[in-house]
């Protein structure tokens, strides 16, 4: 790694633009989540970095299984589902199935100037996440997307060969700042869409303390 630039993470918060929306899906209003990054590489590294069993443990987790159209994977200690579509190097779709809950996730390469963008869309039905959205908003998975694309920022610019939030960094006051600045992005995310403030804000200082181990503010 020491040939290579490491990534401003404090600057990594404003590289990330992220967006909260209202969505449908079989009939069902879903609330989607959107991150997305550029990053100075191909649409083919870029597509080969979220795609390959031998790269993906270097930045996100290890992940096992069938990873093609219709294919089933494994997040190791995460997640697990079934991959709707592939077009390589452009675009990918998949269920995420987590604690008995099923979401989706929809993933898009495109070239951005001289380098490449990933965006990532994650959808939830609506009725589902109500009444966990009220207690932490949508920072409950919004930060730890923010930590993933931290990641890969981290793999494809400074060669890093691990997942960023090993060994407790987010509990380093490096790592400390990155989890509150997400989370209050997000909560701002959910007042732009229409949550009371005090409603959004009680939301994210919850998912902030959860992210850092800490005993999350009394529910009002």
């Amino acid at each position: 790694m020491s040939e290579h630039t490491p990534v401003d993470v404090d600057g990594q918060i404003e590289a990330v633009s992220r967006r909260l929306d209202t969505g449908e899906r079989d009939g069902r209003p879903t609330l989607v989540s959107t991150i997305s990054q550029r990053y100075a590489t191909t649409v083919e590294d870029l597509w080969d970095a979220c795609t390959s069993t031998e790269r993906l443990p270097r930045w996100f987790a290890p992940v096992t299984g069938d990873l093609r159209q219709g294919g089933h994977y494994q997040v190791e200690g995460n997640a697990n589902g079934t991959i709707e579509t592939c077009e390589a190097p452009r675009s990918f779709s998949a269920t995420w199935e987590f604690g008995g809950g099923v979401s989706w996730i929809a993933v898009r390469v495109d070239p951005d100037g001289d380098g490449a963008r990933l965006t990532l869309e994650h959808s939830a039905p609506a009725d589902m996440e109500a009444e966990f959205w009220k207690r932490f908003g949508p920072g409950a998975t919004g930060v730890g997307w923010d930590m993933a694309l931290l990641g890969l920022a981290q793999h494809l610019h400074a060669g890093a060969s691990m997942p960023q939030e090993v060994d407790g960094w987010e509990r380093t006051d490096e790592g400390r700042r990155f989890v509150t600045a997400s989370s209050a992005r997000w909560g701002e995310c959910s007042v732009t869409l229409g949550t009371p403030r005090g409603q959004a804000e009680q939301a994210r200082d919850r998912t902030t303390a959860f992210f850092l181990g800490e005993q999350p503010p009394a529910e009002d």
